[in-house]
């Protein structure tokens, strides 16, 4: 079970822990265990193939 995780920190300026959430996660809301505040976890950037030039 070798599943990724996203290392993220907690936008709770008074908390600021680094959260390890899995990569599943992507575009849900999950909770800081710590202070409790709700955070949205983002969706993956998307890779720009280049445009070639004419």
């Amino acid at each position: 079970m070798s599943e990724q995780m996203i290392r993220m920190m907690c936008p709770n300026l008074t908390c600021r822990k680094v959260l390890s959430v899995p990569e599943v996660a992507r575009g849900k809301t999950v909770r800081c265990k710590q202070c409790g505040t709700n955070i949205r976890v983002p969706m993956a950037k998307e890779k720009k193939s280049p445009t070639p030039k004419s």
